[in-house]
């Protein structure tokens, strides 16, 4: 499995994860964007970006904490580490 693969499959289980927890989600997939889901809820709206092993380099988390959003959206990283259903997970400020 290349990267790619990998870096699709972190992203639908991102969304699935999300989708339980009442989020509707939208993937921008082979997007240059600097996120890879939207999560929309009644209450709020997530950002999410996906990583497959590794944090986002510093130029990455720059370009994610300088993204201008509306007050009640949050931003996310979701990191998946080798053999976890789940991922790690941190909120941007």
């Amino acid at each position: 499995m290349n990267a790619r693969q990998k870096g699709t499959r972190n992203e639908h289980r991102s969304m699935a994860v999300l989708e339980a927890a009442g989020y509707y989600c939208i993937r921008s997939s082979l997007s240059a964007g600097v996120f890879d889901i939207v999560g929309i809820s009644a209450n709020d709206v997530v950002l999410v970006q996906v990583k497959t092993r590794d944090w986002p380099c510093s130029t990455e988390l720059e370009a994610i904490q300088a993204f201008v959003a509306p007050p009640n959206t949050r931003k996310l990283l979701h990191r998946y580490c080798y053999r976890r259903a789940l991922p790690d997970v941190k909120e941007v400020v």
